[in-house]
């Protein structure tokens, strides 16, 4: 610290210039992956070791400015927007350490899970629960509490063994659940505002393959018996797909069977992908062919399928196209009320010829409570039930009465919002939803007390502030 403030001012410019985005290039700007939110921050670093972040902090200080951490962009939201510092992880990316014997993976922050699953095939491991893409990095996974399914398994937070941070006074520290556990507890799920991740080690397990079995089946039998099919499996996923008012119900488990062959390009790309965009790019015009959109979707997936590949590759989905998103957790106790009462609500916007037309699928999974402070799940067995809207080839689609109807509903169900995803909830609500809201806080206070890591997003549903989440809209 005392060699860093000695530096002047215009040395830590010079010394930055080579990690420093030229603002004049596209990388000087900062779109998310759906090409909904966007930013053109002061100045963009591109670190590639610890004291070039120190560096960045140091002139943040100074400058008074905040600092952003950000890895790929594939949150929906302004999540990691600013119009000051921004700190791109992406060249943070090595894995320090692999314990096959204690299955434990210690990598930098900035390596996105693509990237750590053929480390950790390496050294015959993988992740043991992965949520539906893994283009994002570790870091970004661990700060908002991703998730994948699964009734007896956690959000991906929950297989974090410990942290390495760089804090806003540009001190290190090593957090767990045995040193300093309330920063660890804080951090896990703490939206990049208690310090900078450098480092997270990772519990992981031998590598294995999942055998998923698809089933598609009317809303009504799946919802009847929502229970017993949450645990018929490992981990358990439920493609809703409103227009043709059937769920795709996959189950899947370990298993030592050969994996099956890919599926045919024509099937799979030709038709789910090309056809299906033009069907929505039609559907933009003619609200009525979003229906038939869905259905072509249903028929596509057909009655039942049977896949069996590397854990990874089971647990990701394709996302398809550039999408409108948001997604909420709810009691798991409260699942099948809240799901009958959507179902009952697009019923009814089914029924008006100028209703609403949802895309599909509607995505519903699971995951085990847990005692991370702002977990969706801290406390309580967990729901997940997201919605998306696509934007064939990248155009805008209505999607905001949808959402709105959507939340609204969740929220009566004890709804917590996904935290990469947009959402309105303030302080005083989220207060209501979290029982140690009060307790990150005062951590969060404790270790930033100047607010270095405290971007618009943060100021804006943590602290009242009057940041106004569409200044960051892409509108297109």
């Amino acid at each position: 610290m005392a060699l860093l403030t000695n530096i002047p001012l215009d040395d830590l410019y010079t010394q930055l210039a080579p990690i420093t985005v030229p603002p004049s290039t596209s990388r000087g700007k900062f779109n998310n992956w759906g090409q909904t939110f966007h930013c053109t921050p002061l100045a963009i670093f591109e670190p590639e070791n610890e004291y070039q972040c120190e560096l960045i902090l140091e002139l943040a200080r100074r400058e008074k400015k905040v600092v952003r951490a950000a890895g790929i962009g594939h949150s929906p939201s302004d999540i990691a927007c600013t119009k000051e510092f921004m700190l791109r992880t992406q060249k943070l990316n090595r894995v320090l350490s692999v314990n096959v014997e204690k299955r434990t993976a210690t990598v930098q922050a900035g390596i996105t899970l693509n990237e750590l699953h053929a480390h950790l095939a390496d050294h015959g491991l993988a992740m043991m629960n992965v949520g539906s893409i893994s283009d994002q990095t570790v870091g970004g996974i661990v700060t908002t509490a991703t998730h994948g399914s699964g009734v007896t398994y956690g959000v991906i937070s929950t297989h974090v063994m410990s942290l390495k941070l760089l804090l806003a006074d540009g001190t290190y520290v090593t957090c767990s659940r045995h040193e300093r556990p309330d920063l660890f507890v804080a951090s896990i799920c703490g939206l990049g505002t208690t310090g900078l991740i450098l480092n997270v080690e990772l519990e992981v397990e031998p590598a294995f393959r999942l055998k998923e079995v698809a089933i598609t089946q009317p809303f009504e039998d799946v919802i009847q018996n929502l229970d017993e099919i949450a645990h018929a499996a490992e981990h358990v996923r439920l493609a809703w797909i409103p227009a043709a008012d059937r769920i795709r119900v996959g189950l899947m488990n370990r298993t030592r069977e050969e994996k099956t062959p890919a599926g045919s390009w024509f099937s799979e790309v030709f038709l789910g992908f090309y056809v299906l965009e033009f069907i929505l790019f039609v559907g933009r015009f003619f609200s009525s062919v979003n229906n038939f959109a869905g259905s072509f979707f249903c028929w596509l997936s057909g009655p039942k399928s049977v896949r069996v590949d590397d854990s990874h590759r089971v647990f990701n989905l394709d996302c398809l196209f550039l999408q409108y998103t948001t997604e909420w957790a709810i009691p798991y106790t409260r699942s099948q009320g809240c799901l009958r009462e959507l179902h009952s609500w697009l019923s009814q916007e089914y029924g008006d010829p100028n209703g609403l037309r949802p895309h599909f699928p509607i995505e519903i999974r699971f995951s085990a409570a847990d005692d991370i402070w702002l977990s969706p799940s801290q406390g309580q067995k967990t729901c997940w039930i997201g919605i998306v809207q696509f934007k064939p080839y990248g155009l805008y689609v209505p999607y905001k009465k949808l959402f709105d109807g959507f939340e609204t509903i969740l929220a009566r169900h004890g709804g917590r919002p996904h935290w990469a995803k947009a959402h309105s909830l303030r302080r005083e609500k989220l207060r209501s939803l979290y029982p140690h809201f009060d307790d990150f806080i005062r951590v969060l206070e404790d270790v930033d007390p100047c607010g270095l890591f405290r971007n618009e997003y943060i100021r804006r549903h943590f602290f009242d502030g009057q940041a106004d989440g569409r200044i960051f809209k892409l509108r297109q």
